[in-house]
């Protein structure tokens, strides 16, 4: 297959990718996703969206330092505290606003978008680069009952990609792994 070097931007909905991961059953290995997306073109940035709460000892604060120090752009805001009609306390927090302006602002310099999320809300998104040209993957799965992807996301994109297809190159390697027998 011949190496494309289009220019590729990576927008990751980090609650939805973790959710999808989860639910195939593996770890994201974020240095070997960046470097899946760097050997299919030009990867002009990773952008890695997610809402933080205020536990400074929280492991996604990890996780997004060391994205942030390892080739991603990371975009935060805090969860919202508000209370449901029962009268419980729920946090709530969502990035998809951001995400669509980023993306919107980088239309101009990308070939592709890769998209990883399953929320049927960025169908809107996905028509709007799609209009200025951009080829849009959505990365999330089918694979599971129900699917998280929805389905009107799916349709609209230009390709869609099972994460369960690449597992075995994004996925983290267990240093306790048993290996294979013959």
């Amino acid at each position: 297959m011949p190496i494309s070097r289009d220019a590729i931007a990576l927008f990751i909905d980090g609650a939805s990718l973790h959710l999808t991961s989860t639910t195939l059953g593996f770890d994201i290995d974020y240095k070997r996703l960046l470097s899946e997306f760097q050997s299919r073109g030009t990867l002009l940035r990773a952008f890695y969206y997610t809402v933080v709460t205020q536990d400074e000892s929280s492991p996604i604060r990890q996780l997004i330092d060391w994205l942030d120090y390892n080739g991603y752009t990371v975009v935060t805001k805090p969860t919202k505290d508000f209370v449901d009609a029962s009268g419980r306390r729920r946090l709530k927090g969502s990035m998809a606003v951001e995400l669509t302006v980023d993306a919107m602002e980088l239309s101009a310099h990308i070939d592709e978008m890769v998209l990883f999320s399953g929320d049927g809300d960025f169908r809107y998104l996905v028509q709007a680069m799609q209009r200025r040209g951009i080829r849009v993957t959505v990365a999330s799965t089918i694979s599971t009952q129900p699917s998280i992807v929805a389905d009107e996301l799916r349709r609209q994109a230009t390709s869609f990609l099972d994460l369960r297809e690449i597992r075995t190159r994004i996925s983290r390697v267990s240093l306790y792994a048993k290996p294979a027998r013959a």
